[in-house]
């Protein structure tokens, strides 16, 4: 149940509703005595499968773009394209950041990055993140 619950906490850290699954990665390493590559690979896995769909969602999304509810103009379509072109792909490896990393995983979608290419630099960025916050959680001095 522990390892279901973090995924899901990691899962929904993905989307685009706000949650912290690195807080819950660290209670659940100082609480519980679980295995902590289990633990790593429930956060990453779900965290990047919310970026996925994020990524699929992004598929489908330009379609609405000349409704009137839709969020954002054609004129940022049209930046966030020269911004995705100007960094490229590898922008993606920062798909883990607060803010504008949902967002970039939304934007591979909508700009139809090729979906292995995808999910190889979003599982990277991801999972590095996770081994950092698993490494300060159980203290540096106990890995070194």
């Amino acid at each position: 149940m522990l390892y279901i619950t973090l995924f899901f906490s990691a899962f929904v850290s993905a989307t685009l509703l706000p949650s912290s699954s690195e807080v819950v990665l660290a209670t659940m390493i100082s609480q519980a005595k679980a295995n902590l590559w289990l633990l790593w690979l429930a956060a990453t896995s779900g965290n990047v499968l919310g970026s996925c769909v994020n990524y699929w969602l992004g598929t489908h999304v330009l379609r609405f773009k000349h409704k009137k509810w839709f969020p954002v103009s054609e004129q940022g379509i049209v930046k966030a394209q020269s911004q995705f072109k100007k960094y490229g792909v590898y922008s993606l490896l920062f798909a883990w950041l607060p803010i504008i990393g949902d967002p970039l995983t939304v934007i591979g979608g909508i700009f139809k990055v090729r979906f292995s290419v995808f999910l190889l630099l979003v599982t990277l960025g991801k999972g590095v993140r996770y081994l950092v916050v698993t490494a300060l959680a159980i203290g540096l001095d106990k890995i070194i």
